[in-house]
């Protein structure tokens, strides 16, 4: 098994090559125009699969809008979206296998046009809902893709060291570049611009796949009847934990009994999922290579990490939208973010080999603490401009520690052997896209529950005695004179007034204790890392020298001539 021969599914997906009765063939020369061609193609296959991603979850008040359901109800679109994205890698590898990597580039990608036409129609909903989840099942090939391409015309000794950190942070951006293309959009033609623009992205995506062909491995027998029961009960356990956790923080986790019941059976399917591939022969995924010490210590990493992302994903913005931020106004920090990803990958070309992923790590979760405890600052007054550096701090360690892990997984499970690639998919899948899904409802329940601690503390500082809520309430009385004839009325507009002004402090103040748990929890990383590296450095004192080959040789293995 060759890095070569190793492509990376949604948010991190390693895809081994079949694996052939023959020598596979020998991995064509690309001059450096062909070889641009393909780094071209990947990104913006990349890119394109993002930006499907992000418009909804981007957009969701303007699409409830346009359906006429509340923005609770439309939240159930980026749920249809995830669900897919979080179930169907997992079959794609066999599929790939089986039926042909060329032509299961051109169908998925055909697929996703056909699904961005048919998003045009969706008037209600019930169908909105419906091409959502169409929209997750055909972009959920595209990451795989994205990879592909990057890894197809690279030297071996680049494949792990520039096409590794290029393509991840090419996926990471895609959701920010969402960000920064809808309100103008939005603003000259409402969602239908939205709409036009992913499908001229899907178009112009089938036709570069089309007319650059990558190099399909021989196809092999490699589904089996249990391969489709496991996965159906892990698609259904990733699926309702996806659910779960996303409208748990909307719906308050115990209030609402079917969620209990949704989490319930999605644990149920896992076990029985567990228990099936315990007792298999060929397993699909190898449960007992999963629960080794070193797989879970690299899960819990992940896992922890990615929870220590929500700083980003689900705090900011969020926060800025509390304050009336408009989605114009987000434009230029966003914009900060994706050049910040891709600094981020460029800086790793250097450093990236496995010797390096600890240091890498250490540098990254200090980044990532310094920036959350900078946004603990913010105010009632604070705007996007003051919290750039903070936030391109984040994304650029994002980049700095996802991208080695990737690395120092594949190498683990390829140390293993070709059929221990699989079982790292579901590890790096389930951490990124269940851990962001975990992190954000996290994020929301604990920001709503400091919202409510804060508010109660505000309420008993401005009773109706209190000298400076009486102040507030004629100072705001007597602007609204203009406006307002009527004393009365008056009086309650300003109370009415002085409550929201309340309610955005409360929040506001809740965001910063969650910046500073996520600052406090990136400090304890850190040192536990340090701990680690210094408990490895002082075994290995006491370790008598052995022979052994490079670690970064198992990178630049090349195909059999």
């Amino acid at each position: 098994m060759t890095t070569a021969q190793v492509a990376i599914d949604a948010g991190g997906d390693p895809v081994p090559a079949a694996p052939a009765p023959a020598s596979p063939p020998a991995a064509p020369a690309y001059s450096w125009p062909v070889a641009l061609a393909y780094i071209g193609v990947s990104l913006f296959v990349a890119l394109t699969q993002g930006v499907a991603q992000g418009f909804v979850s981007t957009n969701i008040p303007q699409v409830a809008g346009n359906l006429g359901v509340t923005t609770t109800q439309a939240t159930w679109l980026t749920v249809a979206f995830t669900i897919p994205r979080v179930a169907l890698p997992l079959m794609l590898v066999k599929i790939r296998m089986q039926f042909g990597l060329r032509r299961f580039a051109e169908i998925a990608v055909a697929i996703y046009l056909v699904v961005s036409l048919i998003s045009i129609e969706a008037i209600d909903l019930r169908s909105a809902v419906l091409v959502q989840a169409l929209s997750g099942m055909s972009a959920a090939p595209l990451s795989t893709l994205a990879f592909m391409y990057m890894l197809e015309p690279l030297p071996p000794q680049w494949k792990m060291r520039l096409g590794l950190p290029l393509v991840m942070a090419a996926i990471s951006a895609g959701p920010m570049l969402a960000r920064v293309v809808s309100p103008p959009l939005l603003a000259g033609s409402g969602l239908a611009g939205l709409h036009a623009l992913g499908l001229g992205l899907a178009a112009l995506a089938l036709g570069l796949v089309y007319y650059l062909p990558l190099t399909s491995p021989p196809r092999v027998k490699a589904i089996a009847p249990l391969d489709i029961v496991s996965w159906l009960l892990i698609a259904a356990g990733f699926g309702g934990l996806s659910a779960t956790f996303t409208m748990g923080a909307i719906y308050w986790w115990t209030d609402t009994a079917w969620l209990g019941m949704v989490f319930a059976a999605s644990i149920g399917a896992l076990t029985l999922a567990v228990i099936v591939e315990l007792h298999r022969k060929a397993p699909l995924l190898d449960i007992r290579w999963l629960a080794s010490p070193t797989v879970v210590h690299l899960t819990v990493t992940l896992l922890l990490f990615r929870l220590i992302l929500s700083e980003q994903s689900a705090g900011a913005p969020r926060m800025f939208q509390v304050l009336g931020v408009t989605q114009n106004q987000l434009m230029p920090l966003f914009a900060v973010l994706i050049v910040a990803t891709f600094a981020g990958a460029l800086a790793l070309i250097p450093f990236m080999e496995p010797g390096n992923v600890p240091r890498l790590h250490l540098v990254a979760l200090a980044m990532i603490g310094i920036g959350a405890y900078m946004d603990s600052h913010a105010t009632v007054d604070t705007r996007p401009a003051q919290m750039m550096l903070s936030q391109a701090m984040i994304a650029f360690a994002s980049t700095l520690y996802l991208a080695p892990a990737m690395m120092q997984g594949l190498l683990s499970a390829l140390a293993r052997g070709p059929n221990y690639i699989l079982s790292f998919i579901i590890t790096f899948l389930s951490t990124q896209s269940l851990g962001g899904v975990i992190g954000s409802g996290a994020f929301v329940t604990f920001i709503n529950h400091r919202e409510a601690v804060h508010m109660q503390v505000l309420r008993e500082e401005l009773t109706t005695t209190s000298p400076m809520l009486v102040q507030q309430i004629a100072a705001r009385s007597a602007a609204l004179a203009p406006q307002i004839a009527d004393g009365a009325m008056r009086r309650a507009q300003a109370v009415v007034q002085i409550a929201g002004d309340a309610t955005t402090q409360a929040f506001v103040l809740a965001y910063n204790d969650a910046y500073r748990l996520i600052a406090l929890v990136a400090a304890g990383a850190l040192a536990a890392l340090v701990l680690h590296m210094f408990r490895d450095r002082l075994a290995a004192s006491f370790r008598p020298a052995s022979p052994a080959a490079p670690a970064s040789s198992q990178i630049n293995r090349t195909e059999p001539k």
